[in-house]
């Protein structure tokens, strides 16, 4: 189970251009992760967009963002270009990445169990600690908290 204050587990995985991205690669950055469960459905499509639309707010925090979720990266390209996203979206189709942050988990939906995303969002501090994280994740406003938390995690810290 991922904990606050823990360092956050390493990763490695193809972007939507099959280009091969590493936790090491954007150490000293501070990082918002989220997991999502598949993209162009209604929910991913909400929370990629307000992503897109809050980018240069979060680029100007000296924030990386990456969306994540089992799709391979032909899908991913597919939802950027269909909903002109600016967004870097990771392919987890192993489902490592979603195990290691304890996302990948036992669901219900109308009686059914099953396997899946539970949608969730970590802010990863320049030293790789996880410093923030919500669970089940609602959509609405949900950028707003963590944009808000950033700030805050980013004027506390002392340089």
């Amino acid at each position: 189970m991922i904990k606050i204050g823990q360092k956050a587990p390493q990763f490695c995985a193809l972007n939507q251009d099959d280009i091969e991205i590493s936790s090491n690669d954007i150490q000293g950055h501070w990082l918002v992760l989220y997991f999502y469960p598949k993209d162009l459905t209604p929910g991913c499509t909400t929370q990629a967009c307000d992503f897109t639309q809050e980018k240069e707010e979060f680029d100007n925090m000296d924030t990386i963002i990456f969306g994540v979720s089992p799709d391979d990266p032909a899908k991913h390209r597919k939802f950027i270009k269909k909903k002109s996203l600016t967004l870097t979206l990771l392919s987890d189709t192993d489902k490592k990445m979603c195990e290691d942050y304890g996302v990948w988990r036992l669901k219900k939906f109308m009686g059914k169990e099953y396997m899946g995303v539970i949608r969730s969002t970590f802010i990863i501090n320049p030293d790789n600690i996880i410093v923030a994280f919500w669970e089940n994740v609602k959509v609405k406003n949900h950028i707003e908290e963590v944009k808000t938390k950033l700030k805050q995690l980013q004027e506390s810290k002392t340089i």
